[in-house]
């Protein structure tokens, strides 16, 4: 039997073999997860989150073994980290996201190099903003997704929404973390997936291995949204985009002010890599992370099972 091909009129308009993009997750997606989803067929993207500078940025890069197609950006670290922006543009990726915030002054400087400007939305008038600025591609990413996002919508109800009324390729991102959720996706009129938390365990993640091993541990209903941590560790992250973690001893207690701990523990255990109490970024498909394996094994998975529910 010949192999099924998954394709999309964005993805051949790429070049792509695949339409998946792994989501530029910070602390997981680094050089060396880039040049794999891309290897595989995808669009590989190097994520800068809070602790994103240009250093940093430089660092992943010489790992991406070559050219890197996408880099992700915060909005307030890319005002906090001057030149973050001029050295994403100058690596001359395919595509950049800026996401979390409502200033698109980014979007022309991005395009005059080129390169394609990509932002996460997660109601149909944050699209039609994202539009009217220029952006080229949206990102419908629904409340299931893992890390920072604005509770709005759950990701289908989303992506029905923003196909309605978009002009440009709409990306499906929030718990897509098997061939079943990719089909339907896809199904639906999404032009891609933007995948996370099932890359985010691949051998190729920055993700410590006690955070890996917690999100081999947990199921679907083991994650939680909050702004716990962003409180506690002064982080300026606008309280519209808590984070949707792995439930611990730092996120179950934290309304109760008699058993919260203290910030120095939680300090530590970041320090220590202790997901006991340090944050792990994961989405309601971390249930369907059952082992640690290559990106490329993981989109091949994803991506034949689709194929063949599609076809």
């Amino acid at each position: 039997m010949p192999e099924l091909e998954l394709s999309t009129t964005w993805s051949r308009s790429m070049g792509l073999r695949v339409p998946v993009v792994n989501a530029p997750m910070g602390g997981a997606a680094g050089g060396r997860l880039a040049a794999a989803v891309s290897a595989a067929g995808g669009l590989g993207m190097i994520g800068m989150g809070s602790a994103g500078s240009v250093e940093a940025l430089q660092r992943e890069l010489a790992l991406a073994e070559g050219s890197v197609d996408g880099i992700g950006l915060v909005e307030w670290v890319r005002h906090r980290e001057s030149g973050l922006l001029d050295a994403a543009i100058a690596a001359r990726p395919r595509i950049i996201s800026v996401s979390f915030g409502s200033d698109f002054s980014w979007v022309p400087q991005v395009q005059a190099a080129g390169i394609r400007a990509v932002t996460q939305v997660y109601d149909a008038p944050g699209a039609h903003r994202a539009q009217d600025a220029g952006v080229d591609i949206l990102v419908a990413r629904g409340n299931e997704g893992g890390g920072h996002g604005a509770d709005r919508m759950a990701l289908m109800p989303l992506l029905d929404a923003v196909l309605e009324i978009a002009t440009v390729p709409v990306l499906a991102a929030g718990g897509i973390g098997s061939g079943r959720s990719l089909a339907a996706v896809l199904a639906a009129g999404a032009a891609g997936a933007w995948l996370g938390t099932c890359l985010a365990a691949a051998e190729e993640s920055l993700l410590p291995e006690p955070a890996r091993l917690a999100m081999l541990a947990a199921d679907s209903t083991g994650t939680v949204l909050t702004t716990a941590f962003d409180e506690a560790l002064d982080l300026p992250w606008p309280p519209i985009y808590p984070a949707r973690v792995l439930r611990n001893e730092f996120t179950d207690p934290w309304l109760d002010d008699d058993k919260r701990p203290s910030t120095e523990s939680l300090r530590a255990a970041i320090a220590a890599d202790d997901p006991r109490l340090a944050p792990v970024d994961a989405g309601q498909g971390v249930g369907l992370v059952t082992h640690i394996e290559p990106a490329a094994a993981i989109i091949d998975r994803l991506c034949a099972t689709a194929a063949e529910l599609l076809a």
